[in-house]
């Protein structure tokens, strides 16, 4: 029973830290090289991550500049990036990609901060399904008597609060995302 309990956790656990990384691509207004965490070029014949095919610092507080280490991957990574849907145009110098993030509009902070909101969102519908697949276990071991109708109540009781938990821990995320995206 314990197992059901602990494999919930777990599963809840990796839906709080797949939200993060979500936020992580969010632009908040600074560079911040985790917008190119799910962009990926063709490097001898195998999709690879941006960041392990050369070296991303920022040398200025909204820019960020990609050095690869191989310089025929310039134009993949400046087409990979305009391809991509970051809304940043990269600057191409023949030895370095430039990024520079412009400064948020009014406009664009609210937008992201509706971004933010529904990726919280799809994270808490995610952890209400994951809920529902444990509440269904348990109760399909109090109809085959493994466990008594009062277990059932007190693990259905816990579930929940496990469950609240979560939520709460999601909503503070966002809170802190959107804090991030209006002070920038």
């Amino acid at each position: 029973m314990m197992e059901q309990i602990n494999n919930f956790k777990q599963k809840l656990d990796k839906t709080i830290v797949s939200l993060k990384e979500d936020f992580n691509t969010v632009r908040a207004g600074r560079a911040n090289p985790h917008v190119l965490d799910k962009l990926t070029v063709d490097y001898y014949g195998a999709p690879t991550p941006i960041a392990q095919v050369g070296n991303i610092t920022i040398p200025e507080a909204r820019i960020l500049q990609i050095q690869p280490w191989d310089s025929s991957l310039l134009k993949q990574i400046e087409k990979t990036i305009n391809e991509a849907d970051i809304n940043i145009n990269p600057s191409n110098d023949g030895k370095v990609i430039r990024l520079i993030f412009p400064e948020l509009t009014e406009d664009r902070r609210k937008e992201l901060t509706k971004e933010v909101k529904k990726k919280g969102e799809n994270a808490k519908v995610a952890v209400r399904n994951l809920r529902r697949d444990v509440m269904d276990e348990l109760k399909k071991l109090e109809k085959s008597h493994q466990i008594s109708e009062d277990e059932l109540s007190r693990h259905e009781a816990e579930v929940q609060k496990i469950t609240d938990k979560f939520v709460a821990e999601i909503d503070k995320n966002i809170e802190a995302k959107n804090k991030e995206i209006l002070s920038v």
